[in-house]
């Protein structure tokens, strides 16, 4: 059993009706742990843990800046990801809405894993932290993520997120201004997402003013594979897409780390990168933007990779800024 939503016997009545929405929603099995023998054990579980307060680790090199999500507690073994997400054709396109599943206020949603390879938690915060650090020194419009979306002299485009995975950078461009829809394809992810925001829109009045506000009118979230959902726009086609593909396979002198290792597992690779980028320009009414480890690969089809017509560099990251196709 690869994926489980689990139950610890400790659940109040609201926390138990909320998981067995969520397990209904994502067509889960449900594992009770407090009964031995109940269930077979799963690699992944979704479970909900209390807010922590726990030394958080960055996800990944390139995402040390961001938001933490990584803390390893011998109570609570749970990990962290970031993809495009599975590649499930059959997933209809839809707001997401959790039917009774709602936000309990101290509790977080929680990918969680035992397995030595992959042990960590996770869940999405975008509040606190390195997260909450970024927005507020990160570079403001600046910094090269906003540059090369094209945030300048008062601009504020509507972007597609089209690889949303814990939407740290649709957050960031929501900040900013922009108006985001995060698209995810991956029911997990998926659901971590509309968790961390319905948190976010429920610091009105608990944390700095504006918050809610990007979570209710600036920051969007939809259940879709991405292609799909790029080539039916023909109304309200977004100014930019933004891609964040899986990043390539690296050298055994420089494994990824254990998150993204799980993340393959649960999820797998980004193997369809080329055509997503292609459906982002034809989508796309004025650029779309694919971001990229520092001397990755060009995305494109074997030995035939599309060009950008530029791009915005920081230390450790390259964004490739690419022309729109013209519609016919």
């Amino acid at each position: 059993m690869p994926l489980a939503i689990t139950l610890s016997g400790l659940e109040n009545a609201a926390d138990l009706a909320q998981l067995q929405a969520l397990a209904q929603k994502l067509s889960l099995p449900i594992c009770d742990i407090s009964k031995p023998g109940a269930c077979a054990p799963s690699r992944f579980s979704l479970s909900f843990i209390n807010q922590p307060s726990l030394i958080a680790l960055s996800l990944t090199a390139s995402s040390a800046r961001e938001t933490p999500l990584l803390s390893e507690n011998a109570e609570e073994p749970h990990l962290a990801t970031n993809s495009l997400g599975t590649n499930d054709s059959e997933t209809d396109s839809a707001e997401m809405d959790f039917a009774g599943y709602s936000t309990h206020s101290s509790k977080i949603l929680a990918l969680s894993s035992t397995r030595e390879e992959f042990k960590g938690n996770i869940h999405i915060d975008f509040v606190h932290g390195k997260l909450g650090h970024r927005r507020e020194f990160g570079g403001g419009r600046g910094q090269p993520l906003a540059r090369a979306i094209g945030l300048k002299h008062g601009a504020n485009p509507t972007v597609v997120d089209a690889t949303a995975g814990l939407g740290r950078d649709a957050f960031v461009l929501a900040s900013l201004g922009a108006q985001v829809t995060m698209i995810e394809r991956s029911p997990i992810l998926a659901a971590l997402l509309d968790d961390g925001l319905k948190r976010l829109a429920a610091e009105l009045g608990f944390s700095e003013p504006g918050l809610s506000d990007i979570a209710e009118q600036q920051l969007h979230l939809v259940h879709a594979n991405a292609i799909e959902w790029l080539q039916n726009q023909t109304e309200n086609r977004p100014d930019v897409v933004y891609m964040d593909p899986m990043y390539p396979h690296r050298s055994k002198s420089a494994l990824v780390k254990k998150e993204m290792r799980a993340l393959r597992a649960l999820v797998g690779d980004d193997e369809d990168s080329a055509l997503l980028l292609q459906a982002a320009r034809c989508c796309a009414l004025k650029r779309v933007v694919v971001k990229r480890p520092k001397g990755a690969p060009l995305i494109g089809d074997g030995n035939n990779p599309v060009k950008p017509s530029g791009n915005v560099q920081s230390k450790n990251t390259r964004y490739d800024i690419y022309s729109v196709i013209p519609s016919v």
